[in-house]
């Protein structure tokens, strides 16, 4: 695999490197020697931060963890992300072409019995033309973390989400 590490606020020491590449490289049995996996290392008060981004052919693995202390974070965040790759084996549905960047051994590997993603609930609702800042406050009132909406201005439909810091992020479909 190779390695894009960088920082954000914090100097990237030879031993936050040797760190990352002795948990990170746990995962170079998933993915081809050209895979590139993208490490982003940040502070923000008092709160270490990793983010391990790993474009793959048509997908991208992708996990952030956040603690007190950096170390622990890498450690967290090398688990997060095998199992996104059991799960994303488990679903591939064309092997050969879809598993561009994964190695040939890990897709040929025996599947584990791996927690299947089943529907139980299903719901249809009328969606009234409204701006983005209404469907925020709809969201509220809800109590929920995301609203689907048919924006009024562009007739698309829309999410809204909510973020940390109690902020709230827009999704608007390209077509």
């Amino acid at each position: 695999m190779q390695y894009i590490i960088s920082g954000k606020n914090i100097d990237v020491t030879e031993g936050l490197k040797s760190a990352i590449y002795e948990k990170i490289g746990k995962l170079e049995r998933y993915f081809t020697p050209d895979t590139e996996v993208h490490v982003t290392l940040s502070v923000e008060k008092e709160r270490q931060k990793i983010e391990i981004t790993i474009p793959m052919k048509g997908n991208i693995v992708r996990a952030e963890q956040v603690c007190n202390d950096m170390y622990v974070s890498i450690d967290l965040v090398e688990e997060i992300i095998e199992r996104q790759l059991r799960k994303y084996k488990n679903k591939l549905v064309d092997k050969k072409q879809a598993a561009a960047s994964l190695s040939k051994s890990f897709v040929e590997e025996e599947i584990e019995d791996e927690e299947e993603i089943k529907i139980i609930r299903s719901k249809r609702f009328a969606m009234k033309p409204m701006d983005p800042e209404e469907a925020c406050i709809q969201m509220d009132l809800l109590g929920h973390n995301f609203y689907v909406f048919r924006n009024a201005l562009t007739e698309e439909v829309n999410v809204v989400y909510k973020r940390k810091g109690n902020t709230f992020g827009l999704i608007e479909p390209e077509f």
